[in-house]
């Protein structure tokens, strides 16, 4: 399936690694040009300089921009330089990041203030400013996570802000839709990143941890983030355009909800 992705315009936040990283390789495969971002000014640079290999390889380009999801100047420091390089935007993946692990119980008012202003109040606000500066045929995704549709232990802060975040994109969906922009968002579950294998660790015992998730997932296995990229290309590409306000779990079935 060609993707119609060839010297298409899209951001990529948190692209420097994890689901972020997956997702800017693939969008560079089928010849997009593609601004990165991430917080640490040297861990964008290593990515420009190994994702241009990509580029060069699906005739694609890519940009880096050092910046914080926080910050409320963010997104239209992204606007323009993708503006000031390409000529437009065509489009974003928007994602934000995990917040800190642990239960309701032990998360302190600060964590979880913190957590809204970069995961929340971010990511609704990248999402309002890049969407509405959209044209016909522009699309988002949102990179949330299984967290929407059913609480996963010890991601209290994940599990009290994804939802609303899901809750978010759907009312852009309806509000960006009359103008040709689409807006969904990715559930990823189990995939085999930086972030989750952290997560695994933090039990005290990595391997029990990754076996009792892969034991709840039909397919019997972790996911591998280039899978995540695909999808996540699809929704942002032509290919999708009659899908908006959707929620896709990329989870291997593991979510029992429908």
């Amino acid at each position: 399936m060609d993707l119609q992705l060839n010297d298409r315009v899209l951001i990529v936040t948190g692209g420097t690694r994890g689901l972020g990283r997956a997702t800017a390789e693939q969008l560079l495969r089928e010849g997009a040009r593609v601004l990165v971002t991430g917080r640490s000014a040297e861990a964008v640079e290593r990515a420009v300089v190994d994702l241009a290999a990509v580029a060069d390889a699906g005739g694609g380009a890519v940009l880096g921009v050092t910046a914080d999801n926080a910050d409320p100047g963010t997104p239209a420091r992204l606007l323009e330089a993708a503006s000031d390089e390409w000529g437009r935007v065509d489009g974003a993946l928007i994602s934000v990041g995990g917040p800190p692990a642990g239960p309701v119980t032990a998360v302190t008012d600060e964590q979880w203030t913190a957590a809204f202003g970069s995961v929340f109040l971010g990511g609704v606000r990248l999402a309002r400013e890049i969407g509405t500066a959209l044209p016909a045929g522009g699309s988002l995704a949102m990179v949330l996570s299984t967290s929407v549709r059913q609480p996963v232990p010890g991601l209290a802060i994940s599990n009290g802000l994804r939802p609303g975040l899901a809750m978010v994109a759907k009312s852009l969906a309806d509000e960006l839709g009359p103008s040709g922009v689409r807006v969904n968002a990715l559930l990823p579950g189990r995939i085999g990143t930086d972030r989750v294998a952290e997560l695994d660790a933090a039990t005290g015992d990595a391997e029990a941890s990754k076996a009792a998730a892969v034991a709840q997932i039909p397919l019997r296995r972790y996911g591998r983030p280039e899978e995540f990229g695909r999808v996540a290309a699809f929704l942002l590409s032509s290919a999708s355009s009659y899908l908006t306000g959707v929620s896709l779990p990329v989870d291997g079935g593991m979510t029992r909800s429908l």
